[in-house]
């Protein structure tokens, strides 16, 4: 399998918007493309996946264990000729002091050889002993080129060029111009997600232009196809396994307030028995008919006029989930699920299916990896035997949940991390949990088949029911 791991020295390096470029230009040349991303992440896979023409999916060795990384990745990669794994911030930095958790050693993980991505602002002779440290810091990762980004014009690229050619041995595979329209427009996560923008394609044709006249592609491909041999893909990708059962209908709000999902979760909750059925809370009326709801993450409080504005949607979710519908919500979708948000001095209503309200700070409030154990109140089904008692998930939110009614029940307690309030996640209410925490369905926590038994047991509860009251 054709590989390459594009990684950068420092985080906001531009290394997002070159692989945009590159996924895309490659594409169009006739690679099949695999986009993945170093997670947690779920902008930036909105942006690869579309510009790759597959679903980027995302690699992360906080929440999975090595042999779960390399059978993800090559399950992900049939049907592929390059896989693109795009790193996030530096290629050492970590969360310890042996970089278990960096992009190097996803890299050396997978065998993939490092482009490194150079923010070359201000930079001339110093870029040497930049490239000739990272070279040295780690000799198992194959630094195979490096891409110069943000150049000054003609005379930066030639000078940088002739020192790193005279000083080490690494191939300059591409040089790019600092250019205005390459950029896209961030927010406090950072790049606005690809389903907010408009002119999302257009855009990626803008930056896929430029790249292609700036990068030596075909090198790029002789880089990738370099890697070393991999064993045979397996034979279906990880996930659930189906549980035996009719199927069932999960909701899922898909539209331009709400959009983070894991592809993977996605494609686990349909193996679980589930059929995915997605809408839209900002322009449908009304839900349609279902068995379960899943309200991912997003941001709410951008589309909150909308939101508010949609007065029909946010009843039809709050006495479904009143009425007991199996319902679970992630960061932007408990923010819609309370009274109202509140932001830069203004407060749109929302579903008022919590006795709560939100307000958006300028500042994070919980950002990063969490650990959660379950406290027992949450009325999804035990986990399976082998699953670990330790849950670990991400978030990122920069909201709080304020006024919430006396006596509260959380699903989790939060061992690291923010969460609702420092100490507990997974707020419960009926048949539904909403936390700030994003999980994704892993070895160690399939919550997707959990939910889906969940969702199935009630809707049996449902039919039964109706057939004595007939």
């Amino acid at each position: 399998m054709n590989r390459l791991f594009v990684s950068a020295a420092h985080k906001s390096s531009g290394k997002t918007t070159l692989c945009i470029g590159l996924a895309a230009a490659l594409a169009a040349r006739g690679e099949a493309v695999q986009p993945f991303k170093k997670g947690p992440d779920y902008i930036d896979p909105l942006w690869l996946g579309r510009a790759a023409g597959r679903a980027c999916y995302t690699l992360d060795p906080y929440l999975c264990g090595a042999d779960e990384l390399r059978a993800e990745f090559a399950a992900r990669m049939r049907g592929a000729t390059l896989g693109l794994i795009e790193g996030n911030k530096g290629l050492y930095d970590g969360l310890d002091l042996h970089g278990s958790n960096s992009n190097a050693a996803l890299a050396a993980l997978l065998g993939a050889p490092v482009v490194l991505v150079i923010d070359a602002r201000g930079m001339t002779r110093g870029i040497a002993p930049l490239i000739l440290g990272f070279q040295a810091f780690d000799r198992a990762i194959r630094i195979a080129g490096v891409i110069l980004n943000q150049l000054g014009g003609a005379r930066h690229e030639a000078k940088l060029r002739a020192v790193i050619e005279h000083y080490t041995d690494v191939p300059v595979l591409g040089a790019v111009q600092h250019d205005v329209r390459m950029a896209i427009d961030e927010r406090h996560l950072g790049l606005v997600p690809e389903n907010e923008s408009t002119a999302a394609q257009a855009r990626i044709d803008e930056i896929a232009t430029r790249v292609a006249a700036q990068v030596d592609l075909e090198r790029l491909r002789q880089v990738a196809g370099e890697a070393p041999a991999w064993p045979q893909a397996p034979a279906a990708a990880p996930g659930a396994s189906a549980a035996a059962g009719p199927r069932v209908r999960i909701g899922i709000a898909r539209d331009a307030a709400f959009g983070f999902y894991y592809p993977g979760d996605l494609e686990a909750l349909h193996a679980a028995g589930a059929e995915l059925v997605f809408f839209d809370a900002l322009r449908d009326a009304r839900l349609p008919p279902l068995d379960a709801l899943f309200l991912g993450g997003g941001f709410p409080e951008t589309h909150m006029d909308a939101l508010a504005a949609n007065a029909s949607m946010r009843a039809a979710v709050r006495e479904a989930i009143e009425s007991g519908l199996p319902a679970y919500a992630e960061c932007g979708g408990l923010m819609y699920l309370a009274r109202r948000i509140e932001w830069k001095g203004r407060s749109a209503a929302m579903a008022g299916a919590i006795e709560a309200d939100i307000v958006v700070h300028e500042r994070p409030v919980g950002r990063g990896y969490v650990h959660l154990r379950e406290t027992g109140l949450g009325p999804w089904p035990a986990r399976a035997a082998g699953e670990a008692a330790l849950i670990r998930a991400h978030e990122f939110h920069y909201s709080s949940v304020e006024n919430l009614a006396p006596g509260a029940r959380f699903a989790y307690a939060v061992e690291r991390g923010h969460g609702i309030d420092g100490r507990h996640d997974g707020l419960v209410h009926r048949n539904l949990v909403a936390s700030y925490a994003h999980l994704r369905d892993v070895a160690a926590h399939r919550w997707t088949g959990r939910f889906v038994e969940f969702a199935r047991r009630c809707a049996a509860q449902r039919a039964c029911l109706a057939g004595a009251a007939a």
